[in-house]
């Protein structure tokens, strides 16, 4: 039977609570927010010997965190002579350099501290599901083929064999990339974090944040970090005074399904090497296999104002085009979070106050964005070096998106009829 909740809740492994802060304390630094940023900053500050508390409103990878699809993906959205246009070739590269870094960091983490995130390091997979996705693949290799990133075109009888369906032809294999238990490499960073000696308090609300007498003031409900930075890392999940930060982006949702787990050499046909995939639609659908053999299926959307059915059928719609040959899947669990989202494509950093860092709109791709962030913030709080940062700092103002709410609320409208679209066999 369908339930409605998050696959890696059930399949994540378990941590220790951690307790509600209580009583007023100091820190060199105060990191608010528990997800990849947050907690990658924590450890790279504390491998450093850096006094580190971090507050979590709720319980560690509550947020996107901990509901994303797991891919761990290189790169941004846009492809890299697009980041050098809307950058500069100078910044374009250094982002395009560091982002292609970042899944290697990831999975550096996992390896070095033995982080049980139930990680695949079998590369992701594009595919191309009609003629102009396939120019889209062929462009895509040659820029980053350019830069020397390890990809490969897939076509034919290999394609069909990577990606378990004829319904593909051609596809690009990202060689550096990987899939995880989103929340379960939350919960294992906060384990390491812990064991550094980072203190972490959950059910810690951050209520206001003040600066007084050069030191900043972090205050919950309960009581209050003195210290002499803050990181904001709470990206789409922003709540309270620093709300502001969450009008450089507006919201997209995404919305996941779990089939029970599948078994036999038909079903194990599907994405038979542990890769990731997703394809080239304009509302994309993302395809991956858990542990246990569950296919997930995924694709932008939420499912407010929908018939409860809606996303079923979408679902039984997309394996039927996918894999006509198998049987309708039982699906096992179903779940929505948001993400942080920018027309193109590209996260922001901000300074906006003296001892002041945050990082939004990773555009669905937290986990090695949240990651490499919070080592750089670390690397530019201990050595003071911009050069850490592998964008350039706007204020709010730079980069505030107006009418972000009527945004997200037509992209809403035309991710639903693209879709009823697809149900209804109008878009293929």
């Amino acid at each position: 039977m369908l339930q409605e909740q998050c696959l890696w809740n059930v399949t994540a492994p378990s941590i220790d609570d951690y307790s509600q802060i209580r009583h007023d304390t100091e820190a060199t630094i105060c990191i608010i927010g528990g997800g990849y940023t947050g907690l990658s900053a924590a450890i790279h500050l504390a491998e450093k010997g850096v006094n580190v508390i971090l507050l979590e409103s709720q319980a560690i990878g509550s947020g996107g965190s901990g509901k994303s699809v797991g891919l761990v993906n290189a790169g941004t959205w846009a492809c890299p002579d697009d980041l050098n246009i809307a950058l500069g070739d100078t910044a374009g590269e250094c982002l395009t350099k560091a982002l292609g870094q970042a899944p290697s960091l990831v999975f550096d983490l996992i390896e070095r501290y033995g982080i049980d995130a139930q990680a695949t390091r079998a590369g992701n997979i594009h595919m191309a599901h009609n003629a102009k996705g396939e120019e889209d693949v062929d462009i895509r290799y040659e820029q980053l083929t350019r830069r020397g990133a390890h990809v490969e075109v897939l076509t034919g009888s290999k394609c069909h064999e990577y990606c378990g369906t004829t319904s593909i032809n051609k596809a690009l294999l990202d060689h550096r990339a990987g899939t995880l238990n989103p929340l379960a490499y939350a919960r294992g960073l906060a384990k390491v974090a812990t064991a550094l000696g980072v203190t972490i308090y959950e059910h810690s609300a951050v209520e206001v944040l003040e600066k007084a007498d050069g030191h900043w003031y972090t205050k919950t409900a309960t009581a209050h970090v003195k210290s002499e930075r803050v990181i904001i890392a709470t990206n789409a999940y922003t709540e309270g005074e620093w709300a502001e930060i969450t009008k450089t982006f507006y919201l997209v949702d995404y919305y996941q399904i779990a089939s029970e787990p599948l078994s036999g050499e038909v079903a194990d046909r599907i994405l038979p090497y542990k890769t990731g995939a997703w394809d080239t639609r304009l509302a994309l659908s993302s395809f991956r296999r858990d542990d246990d053999g569950r296919l997930l299926l995924g694709t932008v959307g939420g499912r407010q104002f929908k018939p409860k059915t809606f996303y079923q059928t979408w679902a039984n719609t997309v394996q039927k085009s996918y894999y006509p040959d198998l049987p309708a899947f039982k699906w096992q669990y179903e779940w929505c979070g948001s993400f942080g989202f920018t027309q193109d494509h590209i996260f922001r950093v901000m300074e906006p106050d003296e001892g002041l860092l945050t990082a939004t709109a990773y555009n669905g791709r937290g986990i090695t964005t949240g990651t490499l962030m919070g080592k750089c913030f670390a690397d530019y709080i201990l050595t003071g070096d911009r050069n850490s940062i592998p964008l350039p700092f706007k204020t709010l103002e730079e980069v505030k998106v107006a009418f972000g709410g009527i945004k997200s609320g037509f992209t809403e409208l035309g991710l639903t009829l693209y879709h009823a679209g697809q149900c209804l066999k109008i878009i293929r």
